[in-house]
């Protein structure tokens, strides 16, 4: 483990272990089967296919005038994999799952370790830079968000703190690319 791993490991181990008790509570509901099945969809639809199909959608709706939105959410979501890809590897925080065996894990996760959510970045990323574009979008996406949000929690798969750095990140990588 490099110098960035194990200060950033230690800290979100430490952290984790406050956050264990309130997953645990939150995780441990019996939820009706479908609202975890909600869940479900919700997080496989932040997979990606929710936001593509939102691309598409917007230039089949507006035609060539959709061109530069699309290309904005596609910069700005490489953008967002890139940095959340490098955090991963660089912390490499345990899933909630794996460090407390009383948390279930209730889908598959996509990759290895928790630290931050990529769902919730991307979400918030194509939210904010779809909203910049198209305001009325706000109705349908904004609510997508944050079911996403809260599917990486319900699911057992990150911290809260995973998920609100993720929506930080994502609203600064928003930010700095509508910025430019």
């Amino acid at each position: 483990m490099h110098r960035l791993s194990l200060v950033a490991h230690h800290g979100l181990n430490r952290l984790a272990a406050h956050e264990h008790a309130w997953l645990k509570r939150l995780n441990g509901v019996r939820l009706p089967d479908w609202e975890i099945v909600l869940f479900r969809l919700a997080s496989r639809l932040g997979d990606g296919v929710f936001w593509y199909g939102l691309m598409l959608t917007l230039i089949a709706w507006q035609g060539w005038q959709a061109i530069p939105t699309v290309l904005h959410m596609i910069a700005a979501g490489l953008a967002g994999t890139l940095l959340y890809k490098w955090l991963k590897g660089a912390t490499e925080r345990p899933r909630p799952y794996q460090a407390c065996p009383t948390i279930c894990c209730l889908t598959t996760p996509l990759d290895r370790f928790s630290f931050p959510s990529g769902h919730t970045l991307h979400a918030v990323v194509f939210s904010l830079v779809a909203t910049a574009y198209y305001p009325a979008l706000g109705w349908l996406v904004w609510p997508f968000t944050a079911l996403v949000a809260a599917s990486r929690l319900v699911l057992g798969l990150h911290y809260v703190s995973d998920v609100l750095v993720g929506a930080l990140l994502g609203a600064s990588v928003a930010g700095i690319t509508l910025a430019l």
